[in-house]
């Protein structure tokens, strides 16, 4: 292959590269995403599925990548007890997950909630 075919094929794959990623974005508008978390998480603690002040942890974990365990009753500002409650039922949820019990958190991405964190990469389930 001569130089100049390879620096053209190069050309056409970083091109490549570069429309996909624009694609994703305006499919996933990640601008948007923490929104729809904290938006969910509202609608969710409105309906008694998720424990009041549960957007506090998720909006932590958001801002920081992962919380270590230990950091969610000063971000809840209750005690220790209450703050594991919370963490419960986040996890219980699918919004959030750890690789063991006193590992940090950190966001996850459940299929449940797949449509409804990123409505233009899936569609909506029909059940």
């Amino acid at each position: 292959m001569s130089e100049e075919a390879l620096a053209a094929f190069t050309r056409f794959f970083l091109e490549l590269c570069i429309d996909q990623v624009r694609f994703m974005e305006e499919l996933v508008q990640p601008d948007r995403l923490r929104t729809r978390i904290l938006i969910w998480t509202e609608e969710e603690i409105r309906l008694g599925h998720l424990p009041p002040k549960s957007a506090s942890i998720l909006e932590a974990v958001l801002y920081r990548g992962e919380l270590p365990r230990g950091d969610a009753a000063n971000i809840v500002g209750t005690g220790d007890r209450q703050a594991r409650r919370i963490v419960s039922a986040l996890v219980d949820k699918g919004a959030i997950k750890s690789e063991s019990a006193r590992a940090p958190l950190r966001l996850a991405f459940p299929a449940a909630l797949a449509s409804r964190w990123m409505p233009g990469l899936f569609p909506e389930r029909k059940e």
